[in-house]
């Protein structure tokens, strides 16, 4: 935002930040604020001048608020919205906001006020363009201009002349005209372009031009002359308003005193007594006249997906108003409480039931667990509770309205797709709807029961659904039939009210005599009469997003039943049915009997777990009440236990373990990965830890209950541990084993002191313990009995003997059980088997059942020293048994031990564990695995790494202590913690640019190293913050990578159509092979051995490994199998590990001799990748000259063999003078194309589209117009016809169809010059003004300057002659009679175009930038003994060959110069003289330092025509010249080069 001085022309920037794009602008002159629109922050502000006080005063629902006009003597503000249509008003300081105008209009746009007349104008540049006027209330509304209109943008008045005035950006005019539309006029018609913001002040209209990069004009107001440009240059330039800065006195308001009586807006009017006063949106103004009502009596409430909005139907505008509500991101269903004036609605992304106030305050979260979409609400303002319908859960459910308590599911059986929900509280009666498969309307009560299909028939997706409470009429709207209908409550009397132009109906209501609905594919909200489907009519249109929608009157109620007083006796919930009252209890209490209205939580009740849910049940026989606890995403639990009112259960579908609280809070997975078949689970509840058995790994584990600190207990001899049981107090763990001599066993709690406690069982199932009698039960399932023994696995019994019993909890005197033949639960006395008793009957029918457990404190009594502070152990307190003990009381010193997480040692303290610090790493397709070569280990541990789905690499950053991999299926590079937390990725790959490969990581200076199959380079990213170097590496096939930080190499394989192993330093320089085709057949994996000095490599083509010396010699073949496939390989300690896809194990031998070869696992499938870590040595760590802060430099760090280091860059970047930091080499100029990626960042505009690609991306030949094969495509890629080329006349506008292809048949004499399309012209004719060649090459290449012929020297040369490799060939042919001339200014050389080069890709990128003089710069920048003079010799007429790698002049003021050396090997031609070549080579060396260095003179001069004189050295202009013209006679032409080196400060001489 600026401020302009008309005066003086002065330009300030207003301090105001936040500013994203100002549209509008106007100014208070009373109050000194600014007043602004923004439309792309879609916001309305003011501030002061100097940038304080900023305010937002509206922000929502602004859509594109194009013009804004303050009215200063009502102190109101006006504004249009060209987004909404709309003319809104508020007060200065946005309050009592209200539409003005909201029919027929279009885009409206700008806006001025005239208060003293009570007037408004604006401009309308939709379908129909129009200039409007109405009173500033709205009313009285008048177009004045309609004719010859089109784009009618900036508008203003002049109040003392009483005229409007206006500018066109489409008819390019200004016009004015009186206020009534009178005496139009043409003020201005020429010159103008896109006008946009016009104002006036004085005698001079002023206004914005977007056109010429923005500027801002004035004109004489009534003769259009004295135009003048203010200010230029400033794109983007919108609205603008001239003020008088300086405070006049105001004129009488008739709003003061008192604001004119009016509760809110006072309004200016023209008629007297000049106001009139008005209310906000959607409220009545009083018969007063002047006071407005409390708020909307009768509206509509509509759910959008990221807001709520209220619409009054007290108003004929019905104006949408957005609630002030936050964090609203998909709400779906919608309903309002008269009673507390709560709206309350559900969020199918926040998956959560909210509620708030209409003005937004007292907004909360009612119920945020167990909720997956829920798709229907209904308050019960009776008996004030809410319901609501879930079709992710598929559960109607109940809740308290005030607070979301007391929660309870109502209906979870046979439901598909909950939609909408209704309540008659009355009557006991709810209604929804269910389009799932089979489509339907149900009644049930209110608690539940007596449900009933009322409709089924002739429908697709009932969607919306609403009661006639008066005429006891049911509604509903079917979004797949397109029908609105309606029924009796009972389901009779079905008729259709509406069929027509129904394409999508969603929300639903009823009020009066009125249906509501909304239409998602009209974006409408529309009403019809609810018996005749008459009187339709469209309330709101063209708002996005429509979802539900509520119709209420704020004023009244309907209803009541006895729950109204004292909550009808209830404890907790009261659950009106047509009967009376029906008391119902939150999850997790039982009605007490035998009163039925008061909720306690029972001593003790049965668990049920289903595969998919689990029940909870009274373990009274004539309580058959069942509740489904609400925990999701159960798919195939298989066991399940209890403990602090929380469930643990397991999956063998999804391979996890959960846990949640018994209302279905705090549900998470604890154990997600390792899991095979995990079988049975027990919780610890003195030590708080968790037990399970795994069939598929063959495993006992434990960890702490949320699922850290995991340790393997036991993993050897166990063929299929079933079944587990836990006694804490006496510290022993029981578990079964159905394995071919089926056993029950015990151990302590820690794994040891394990012992067969009972054989020759059968399938022993449902392992329970009795705590009382101290005795251990079980179901032989091969047997078909239920058996008990003592602790010791003696006095064995035979309880009861049944049909196949599947599963068994004891509780006091009973055993209930569930067998695989008869469904239901029963139970017996535990030691007769007598009393037999079904409990629960055919609801539970006998395959569905997985485990039962009776929910009672007594079954997790006794103690033991983990109960205080974890036994003083920070990760897992384990209790050991008295092998000895036969007692039936627990011992009191019951030994406990501290045990740690797999693979961690445990401490000399015996308490604290340390984490390994050695340790194999291998990755199969969906876990990454850790190894610990310890006989007391286990084996092999998977990491706790989430969602891996196809790991094809893997790494380990042992000062991070992170592991790396590569996933497959998304591309993307990730890292994590060993325990899984931290996870990031580290290429996230979001774009699709890259497709990671492998890695290596250089823990010393901090990077990581990757291969990228989609780009073909090496990469480096920062370990610190995850930022990019850059690629080091570009061209081939790099996939597999390692890395030597000590030597400062990387190693990798390229695969290629001939792969290789190459070597480079890290920074991607000294690159060279070691080993191509000839040595290898298909290179694999690579390792390194850093102590050594030793490179290993795998080769699938030979399927043997190698190693040699790291420059390549030395080699050697370590193994070679026959048999097997080596998949990948590592170096750990002292031995080579490898992985074999055939055989599915690991091997390793001794890693120098290839001795030793040992199996160290066997039976590993898809194993990817494989890392040995060894422990590291902090004090080498230390010496890496890289290691501290890497090395200082910027971007990458190298060690040299010095044990020093050198900084260097990637390549897209280049080293600057302090040899540290990396920076941009240069910036594309006018004349050059950017390539979007890659390497190669400027190529020459002339090469796009020439059918080479130069930039790395191929973008330079992306969007390009191919020309037909009729047709010859010039170099700038025009098409013109075929048949005109080389016929003597251009065709293309850059020459070249008279250019590249034209040869003439003759040959030109030697007193001819030889035009490029072939002709011949008199040699006398070239560079004498004229073109005498028909393509105009004889006055081409005629050189002014030196700039501009060096210039041309390095732009025209044939790059379709250049090699693949090595360097670049320059054809240019020289005019030898041609004097370049030089400007000289003061003794220096005059450069008239910078030229900046750049050596990329074997490609020469040449820029030349605006004219500069050397004197321009600052005399301290410039050094007089740094300006080289290097001269080079050309032999007669000899065309120049010119080849380079050289690069010069990284920006506009040289930092650093790359200097260029000649060499010109000329040789003797027969009867043509001599041939000579010059070749630019780089020294890569600042000019300061290259300044006296002796030049090679390998070349004797005898071989040249004349003397070979090389200069380097400070010359003056003069001398410069007067070498440049004496050389000019002779037979060769001299031509020069001038570099200037430019330090910060004048060397000292």
């Amino acid at each position: 935002m600026m401020s302009l001085d008309v005066d003086t022309l002065n330009t300030i920037r207003l301090p105001i930040e936040g500013i994203q794009r100002a549209a509008a602008i106007d100014y208070d002159v009373a109050d000194q604020l600014v007043y602004w629109t923004d439309v792309e922050a879609e916001v309305i502000r003011r501030a002061r001048l100097d940038g304080t006080g900023v305010e937002d005063l509206i922000s929502r629902q602004v859509g594109s608020p194009d013009g804004i006009a303050v009215e200063w003597i009502g102190r109101n503000l006006y504004w249009t919205n060209g987004e909404t249509e709309r003319i809104e008003v508020s007060r200065l300081d946005g309050v009592s906001r209200k539409v003005l105008i909201y029919e027929d209009l279009d885009r409206p746009r700008a806006i001025v006020v005239d208060p003293s007349e009570g007037y408004m104008y604006w401009t309308d540049w939709g379908e129909s363009p129009r200039i409007e006027r109405a009173e500033l209330d709205g009313s009285n509304r008048l177009v004045l201009f309609k004719e010859s209109i089109y784009w009618p943008n900036g508008l203003a008045i002049d109040y003392t002349a009483r005229k409007i005035y206006w500018g066109d950006a489409k008819l390019q005019k200004i016009e004015y005209a009186n206020l009534d539309g009178t005496g139009r006029r043409v003020l201005l018609d020429e010159g103008l372009q896109h006008i946009f913001g016009l104002t006036l002040l004085g005698d001079y209209v002023y206004w914005t031009d977007w056109k010429n990069d923005g500027n801002v004009q004035r004109v004489h107001k009534t003769t259009g002359e004295n135009r003048q440009v203010i200010v230029d240059q400033l794109p983007g330039l919108m609205g603008l308003k001239a003020v008088t800065m300086e405070k006049t006195e105001g004129e009488a308001s008739p709003c003061q005193p008192d604001n004119g009586g009016c509760s809110h807006l006072c309004l200016l009017s023209p008629d007297p007594p000049n106001y009139k006063c008005a209310c906000p949106n959607g409220i009545k103004l009083l018969e007063d006249g002047k006071t407005c009502t409390d708020g909307a009596t009768e509206m509509l409430i509509v759910a959008r997906k990221k807001d709520l909005r209220m619409i009054s139907l007290d108003t004929p505008d019905h104006t949408d108003v957005a609630l002030r509500i936050d964090d609203v991101k998909h709400a779906i269903a919608i309903d309002y409480d008269v009673v507390d004036g709560f709206v309350y609605w559900t969020d199918d992304e926040n998956k959560a039931i909210r509620r708030a106030k209409l003005d937004g305050t007292d907004g909360e979260y009612l119920i945020t667990t167990e909720v997956d979409r829920p798709d229907g609400i209904a308050v019960d303002w009776v008996a004030r509770n809410l319901y609501w319908t879930d079709t992710g859960t598929k559960r109607i459910e109940v809740a308290r309205l005030n607070n979301g308590t007391s929660r309870k599911i109502l209906i979870d059986q046979n439901l598909g797709e909950p939609r909408t929900i209704v309540l008659d509280p009355s009557e006991g009666y709810m209604y929804w709807t269910d389009w799932g498969q089979h489509p339907r309307v149900e009644r049930a009560e209110l608690d539940g029961s007596g449900r009933a299909v009322l409709v089924n028939t002739s429908l697709g997706w009932p969607n919306g659904l609403a009661i006639d409470y008066t005429a006891r009429k049911l509604y509903w709207g079917d979004a797949k039939t397109d029908k609105i209908e309606y029924a009796n409550l009972d389901g009779t009397g079905r008729r259709v009210l509406l069929d027509e132009d129904l394409p999508h109906l969603f929300g639903f209501s009823l009020l009066g005599d009125y249906i509501y609905w909304t239409d998602w594919q009209k974006r409408s909200v529309e009403r019809v009469h609810k018996t005749t489907g008459e009187n339709r009519q469209n309330i709101v249109d063209q708002l996005v997003d429509l979802m539900g929608l509520k119709a209420v009157n704020v004023q009244r109620t309907e209803g009541w039943n006895p729950c109204v007083e004292n909550n009808g006796g209830c404890s907790h919930l009261c659950l009106y049915r047509p009967t009376g009252v029906s008391c119902g209890c939150p999850t997790g209490m039982e009605l007490l009997n035998p009163d039925g209205r008061t909720c306690v939580v029972p001593e003790a009740f049965l668990l049920i777990l289903r595969s998919n849910d689990i029940r909870r049940v009274s373990i009274e026989p004539q309580n058959h009440e069942d509740l489904v606890l609400p925990i999701r995403d159960m798919n195939v639990a298989s066991a399940f236990d209890f403990h602090d009112n929380r469930i643990y259960w397991a999956d063998v579908n999804l391979d996890t373990i959960s846990r949640a609280f018994m209302n279905g809070s705090g549900a998470e997975k604890i154990i997600q990965s390792g899991l095979d078949k995990p079988q049975s689970l027990a919780v610890d509840w003195v030590a708080h830890n968790l037990f399970w058995t795994d069939t598929g790994t063959r495993r006992i584990e434990v960890a702490r209950l949320d699922g850290s600190s995991r340790k393997v207990l036991i993993w050897r001899d166990l063929e299929s541990p079933w079944s587990l049981a836990l006694d804490p107090a006496f510290g022993s763990m029981y578990w079964s084993d159905w394995s071919s001599e089926s056993k029950i066993e015990r151990a302590s709690m820690d794994g040891s002191n394990r012992v067969v406690l009972v054989d020759r069982v059968g399938r022993a199932n449902g392992l329970t313990i009795d705590y009382q009698e101290r005795r251990l039960c079980w179901a032989d399932m091969e047997k078909a009995l239920i058996e008990s023994s003592n602790m010791q696995g003696d006095d064995r019994r035979r309880v009861i003997s049944d049909n196949i019993v599947f599963t068994l909890t004891l509780y006091q005197d009973y055993v209930y059980w569930t067998d695989v033949v008869a469904p239901g639960i029963k139970r017996a006395n535990k030691e007769t088997g007598e009393n037999r008793t079904l409990i629960h009957g055919t609801n539970y029918d006998r395959v569905g059942i997985k485990d039962i457990l009776v929910l009672h404190h007594s079954r997790q009594s006794g103690s033991n020293k983990c109960a205080v502070d974890n036994g003083g152990c920070p990760h897992l307190c384990l209790a050991t048994a008295m092998s000895a003990s036969t007692s039936a009381e627990a011992p009191v010193d019951l030994p406990v031990r501290c045990g740690c997480p797999s693979h961690w040692t445990l401490d000399p303290d015996k308490k604290t564990c340390h984490p390994p610090d050695s340790f194999l790493l291998f990755s199969q397709r969906k876990n990454i695995r850790r190894m610990v070569l310890d006989e007391q280990q286990s084996p092999d541990i998977v990491l706790p790494l989430r969602q891996l789905r196809d790991v094809k690499a893997i790494d380990y950053d042992r000062v991070g202590k992170h592991v790396y991999w590569i996933e497959g299926r998304i591309k993307q590079l990730r890292r994590a913690a060993g325990n899984g937390t931290d996870a990031v990725s580290v290429v996230s790959n979001r774009d699709g640019l890259f497709n990671p490969y492998d890695m290596a990581i250089d823990e010393y200076s901090r990077h990581i190293y990757w291969t990228c199959s989609q780009t073909n380079t090496i990469n480096v990213t920062r370990i610190s913050d995850l930022t990019p170097v850059g690629a080091v590496i570009s061209g081939g096939q790099p996939r597999a990578i390692v890395v030597d930080p000590t030597r400062g190499y990387m190693f990798w394989t390229n695969m290629g159509n001939t792969p290789t192993i190459e070597r480079a330093a890290l920074d991607g320089t000294e690159r060279r092979t070691l080993f191509n085709n000839n040595d290898i057949k298909r290179p694999g994996s690579l390792a390194v051995d850093i102590t050594h000095g030793k490179l290993y490599w795998t080769d699938y083509g030979l399927n043997r490994i190698q190693s040699s010396d790291l420059d390549g010699t030395n080699r050697r073949v370590l193994v070679d199998l026959t048999i097997g496939s080596i998949v990948t390989m590592t170096i750990y300690d002292d031995h080579l590990y490898w992985s074999d896809s055939v055989d599915k194990i690991i091997e390793r031998i001794d890693k120098l001799t290839g001795g030793g070869r040992t199996r160290i696992q066997s039976g590993l499938s898809q194993v990817s990748d494989l890392v040995g870590v060894e422990s590291m040595d902090t004090s080498q760590m230390k010496r890496h000259p890289c290691a501290t802060d890497n090395g200082g430099c910027s971007h990458i760090c190298i060690a040299t063999g010095d044990s020093g280091r050198r900084c260097s860059c990637p390549v897209h970047l280049v080293l600057l003078p302090d040899k540290k930091t990396c920076g941009e080499p240069r910036t594309c100029g006018p004349n050059e194309f950017t390539c979007r990626t890659g390497e190669v960042v400027c190529i020459p505009l002339s090469w796009k589209c020439d059918g080479l690609s130069e930039c790395s991306d191929r973008s330079d030949e992306a969007d390009c117009t191919r020309c037909r094969d009729d047709q010859y495509t010039c170099d700038n890629g025009d098409c013109v016809d075929a048949k005109n080329v080389c016929d003597g006349n251009v065709d293309c506008m850059d020459g070249s169809d008279e250019r590249h292809r034209c040869h003439s048949t003759m040959e030109c004499t030697d007193d001819q010059f030889t035009c490029d399309n072939g002709h011949c012209v008199d040699a006398e004719k070239v560079c004498n003004g004229e073109a005498d060649c028909t393509d105009q090459s004889d006055e081409r290449q005629c050189h002014e300057s030196l700039s501009e012929f060096l210039d041309t020297l390095l732009r025209n040369y044939d790059r379709r002659l250049r090699p693949d490799m090595g360097q670049t060939t320059v054809n240019i042919g020289l005019i030898r009679r041609r004097v370049i001339g030089l400007d000289t200014s003061s003794g220096l050389l005059t450069l008239h175009t910078w030229i900046n080069m750049e050596w990329r890709d074997q490609r020469l990128a040449v820029r030349a930038s605006q004219p500069k003089r050397l004197l321009e710069l600052s005399a301290q920048d410039i050094w007089m003994p740094d300006v080289y003079l290097i001269s080079g010799v050309k032999a007669d007429e000899m065309p120049l060959p010119l080849t380079t790698e050289a690069s010069i002049f990284s920006d506009g003021t040289v930092r650093y110069v790359v200097p260029w050396t000649f060499t010109v090997p000329c040789k003797v031609r027969s009867k043509s003289g001599w041939d000579c070549r010059v070749v630019f080579q780089s020294w890569n060396k600042p000019a300061d330092e290259i300044a006296l260095s002796p030049l090679d003179h390998s070349l004797a001069a005898e071989e040249y025509n004349g003397d070979l004189m090389w200069t380097v050295q400070s010359v003056s202009a003069d001398s410069l010249i007067t070498n440049v013209r004496d050389d000019m006679e002779k037979s060769r032409l001299v031509f020069t080069l001038v570099v200037a080196y430019m330090p910060s400060s004048p060397p000292q001489t």
